[in-house]
């Protein structure tokens, strides 16, 4: 028996220093949402989250998002991005207007944002969104939906995410140089944040350290938004280069090393245990690691060492980005992380002590369809890309003139990009 029919698809690509991750998700006649297709490369053009060579980011961009299109069955012409670099800033803009009293309508509220426009001042940089975060009537803060109620004032925090302007343009274009149309471009904290935090989180106050490859975001919420934010040109990347660098082997072995033998804790067995640079069944003939035994092993607590090393440098640039935020100010609240660097074993316990604060890891919600290899914290701001799109958020400089997506749910859709790059190209 078929299931429910889906209505609306859409795609969402994340763009990352790591890897590229593409996601094609549908919503079905019952409103439930539905992973149709997922898939996953290694990055390339990307430094610390900015566009360092356009032709090798576009072509990784196409075969991610090709490999989740051969999955879905199903073609998109529009996709949300997820960026984590570009010089990410988060600010709360206020508005307030006269009400006198009476009951409020919609066309109050809609009146109010389109006017909210006016107090967006960007200063040279770019507007990635400016969202309704929570209104305000007379002396009553938090109010989601002001409708039916009375006031004297009804006011609005508008939640304005702001980013340098060339990056930003670099990422696009590599988007549409693999022929997809951007309908957004999403700052990633937002995207991890609707993934990995609860409202009732997000309300009483939370901070979120999206943990990446070379940028390591730091964002604070509270009242049921994002407040403020820091970026860390830092990440797990730096932590594999360090085990490259003291033991003197490939990136893909340190890497391979860290995410199969390391730890961010240490057990009293570690000095004893030798673990092999090579993997079985990869040519051994290459020179022997620093501190290797006769068999090119090397010992984990040494390992464990230099990850630790270099993990307790990117804990104290979160603790400072925390006191810059006055979040550690607050006491008992939650630190949450996620992202690639976050699926380190121990990393929540190691976390807890540097930071001094209740420590968890941010998990993929339950999307019906997703892949078992992207339920995983280096997934969670692909998984909250879909979260954000099917949300529809509401922008208040697009009010009055929002435009319909099309999608085809046929191979048309491929095949037309194909045409147009045989165009472009010949």
């Amino acid at each position: 028996m078929a299931g429910p029919r889906i209505t609306r698809v859409f795609g969402a690509v994340n763009i990352g220093s790591f890897r590229i991750s593409a996601i094609v998700a549908g919503i079905n006649e019952m409103g439930d949402m539905v992973v149709l297709g997922s898939g996953h490369r290694a990055s390339q053009g990307i430094k610390r989250g900015y566009v360092t060579d356009i032709a090798a980011a576009t072509y990784a961009v196409r075969d991610a998002i090709d490999r989740a299109e051969k999955m879905a069955d199903a073609a998109v012409q529009k996709v949300w991005i997820g960026c984590s670099g570009a010089g990410l800033a988060s600010r709360i803009d206020q508005f307030d207007a006269e009400i006198g009293g009476r009951r409020i309508e919609q066309e109050d509220i809609d009146h109010l944002l389109v006017s909210a426009r006016d107090v967006i001042r960007p200063d040279g940089r770019m507007v990635l969104h400016a969202q309704p975060a929570q209104y305000r009537l007379d002396g009553a803060h938090g109010v989601s939906n002001p409708k039916g109620l009375h006031a004297e004032r009804l006011g609005v925090d508008i939640h304005v995410m702001l980013a340098d302007g060339a990056p930003i343009r670099n990422l696009t274009e590599a988007v549409q140089s693999a022929h997809l149309e951007v309908e957004a471009v999403v700052a990633s904290p937002i995207a991890a944040g609707q993934a990995c935090l609860s409202p009732e989180e997000r309300d009483l106050g939370v901070a979120l350290v999206e943990f990446g490859a070379e940028v390591t975001n730091v964002a604070i919420y509270g009242q049921g938004m994002l407040k403020d934010m820091v970026a860390i040109p830092m990440g797990s990347a730096d932590i594999t280069d360090a085990v490259a660098s003291a033991f003197g082997i490939r990136r893909f072995q340190a890497e391979r090393l860290k995410c199969v033998n390391g730890s961010a804790i240490t057990s009293p067995h570690d000095h004893r245990e030798m673990i092999p640079v090579y993997a079985p069944g990869e040519d051994d003939s290459g020179p022997r690691a620093r501190h290797a035994d006769d068999k090119n092993r090397i010992p984990r607590a040494e390992l464990i060492g230099v990850i630790t090393g270099q993990l307790g440098v990117i804990m104290e640039e979160v603790n400072k980005a925390l006191k810059t935020m006055r979040f550690n100010g607050q006491r008992g609240q939650q630190v949450v992380f996620t992202g690639g660097g976050a699926e380190l074993v121990g990393l929540a316990d190691y976390a807890q002590a540097a930071i001094g604060k209740p420590v968890r890891v941010g998990r993929v919600p339950h999307l019906s369809g997703l892949a078992e290899a992207h339920v995983k914290p280096g997934f969670s701001t692909l998984a909250g890309l879909v979260l954000y799109a099917a949300a529809d958020p509401v922008d208040i400089r697009s009010m009055g003139r929002r435009s319909q997506r099309t999608v085809k749910l046929s191979g048309l859709g491929m095949a037309g990009r194909v045409y147009h790059a045989l165009k472009e190209y010949f």
